[in-house]
């Protein structure tokens, strides 16, 4: 089939380059000329494991090309997804959907056949009804559908989650769309992958309940890590022993400083914001965006505690930066509230992450950025692990140890045995487990 994908950010690139790989003819658009150049000669805008080695292949069998132009790929087309950004608007909380709806106006104009157009962009429920009355105005001659079909994809594991998806969502009001659509997902017949056609707003729901639903995962058990630090329990035993149950599972489980990244913190505020404006709030989801904001500010408390209360003019060595591994997507990301609550505190700060310190920079002040998790420490009076990144799980402890002020370790994603960590002299801290004893 004939794609076009607007939009060549996370969402559209991984998107447009899988489709390709599936034997499909898709053309990228943005319309960020740097972008399109730099991915023309082969270059990625975004880290995400697997994804240049994607792009290459495709773009040399002649499956996946890049273009600034809008009109001469849509008119030619068969399906046009929409994979612009949807960033929180300033103000208010709502998405911003202004680059979806200009998108819309702009597919408008080019329309020359039958068309389906499709926002894969997390979009408020209502947003296709929206886009189709933007292409409707402005081109009354056009012939077209406009279906919903969010992704569902886990950063640094994106092109996996692709190709081998738990469920495809689309949305439909109109049947024309439902064959185009068939076809584009036909290569993942083989995969058996649930495909769920639903009407367009249900879709559109689905996305945003299913990353509130986890972000509330997320958050019910870093508020049990609290608890568990308390009464002297463990929650890593205690997720394991809640996630066995079927009904609940462990996935999302794992106590940490908070969510972050592109898609929890944006979908759980405009979720809520949607559920304000219909008169039906959504009091577990805002509890669940308050105390996930004010949970990356306590992990800073947490450190100063851990130093005695005064962290004024110690240098603290903190490892990992983006919100998670295998990306280096600063957005959102816990480390910056983090950094900035240690620095109000009179601390300096030296950090490194194997992928998102360029991303770090404009975003964190007065911050040394180092090459190595053994620059990060010397001197350090305390080792942070904020980003559980697999070149933090096996540190050489000893040498750590051997260039820091003082021997403390603060583990706030629990990648340690505490058992192991004390053994080499440390003073070790992490999450809702009981500190400075063997697990």
């Amino acid at each position: 089939m004939r794609i076009v994908m607007i939009g060549s950010g996370y969402v559209g690139l991984v998107s447009g380059a899988c489709f390709a790989d599936f034997g499909h003819d898709v053309v990228c658009v943005d319309k960020d000329a740097g972008k399109i150049e730099k991915l023309k000669a082969g270059g990625i805008p975004i880290y995400e494991p697997g994804l240049d080695a994607l792009v290459a292949k495709n773009v040399a069998a002649g499956r996946l090309s890049f273009t600034a132009d809008l009109a001469g790929p849509v008119g030619e087309a068969e399906v046009v997804f929409i994979g612009v950004g949807t960033p929180t608007r300033r103000g208010d909380g709502h998405a911003d959907l202004s680059y979806v709806y200009g998108a819309a106006r702009e597919i408008a104009a080019a329309l020359k056949r039958f068309t389906v157009v499709v926002t894969k962009s997390t979009v408020p429920v209502g947003t296709g009804d929206e886009v189709e009355r933007i292409i409707r105005e402005t081109n009354p001659e056009a012939e077209f559908a406009v279906a919903s079909n969010p992704e569902f994809l886990r950063e640094g594991a994106a092109i996996e989650d692709f190709k081998r998806p738990d469920r495809i969502v689309v949305g439909i009001e109109d049947e024309r769309a439902r064959g185009p659509m068939e076809q584009v997902y036909r290569p993942l017949y083989l995969n058996k992958a649930p495909v769920l056609f639903t009407r367009r707003r249900t879709s559109e729901l689905i996305k945003y309940a299913a990353n509130a639903f986890l972000a509330m995962k997320i958050t019910f058990i870093n508020e049990v890590a609290d608890l568990c630090e308390k009464v002297g329990a463990d929650v890593q035993e205690v997720s394991r022993g809640i996630g066995l149950d079927n009904r609940i599972g462990g996935k999302f489980l794992h106590a940490g400083p908070g969510y972050g990244g592109s898609c929890f913190p944006k979908d759980t505020l405009a979720l809520v914001k949607t559920a304000q404006d219909y008169d039906s709030p959504l009091r577990l989801i805002e509890t669940t965006v308050a105390v996930n904001d004010t949970r990356k500010r306590a992990m800073a408390r947490k450190v100063i505690a851990a130093m005695g209360g005064d962290v004024h003019g110690k240098t603290i060595a903190i490892l990992g930066l983006t919100f998670k591994p295998n990306t280096d997507d600063m957005r959102e990301a816990p480390s910056i509230a983090i950094i900035q609550a240690l620095q109000d505190a009179g601390a300096i700060v030296r950090a490194y992450d194997p992928e998102g310190m360029e991303a770090a920079r404009p975003m964190l002040e007065d911050v040394t950025y180092v090459r190595s998790a053994y620059e990060a420490a010397e001197g350090a009076a305390a080792v942070v692990i904020v980003t559980e990144w697999d070149a933090f799980r096996a540190l050489d402890l000893p040498r750590l140890k051997a260039s820091m002020a003082e021997p403390l370790l603060v583990d706030l994603r629990n990648i340690y045995r505490a058992e192991n960590v004390l053994a080499e002299g440390f003073r070790y801290v992490s999450i809702g487990r009981p500190q400075d004893e063997p697990a």
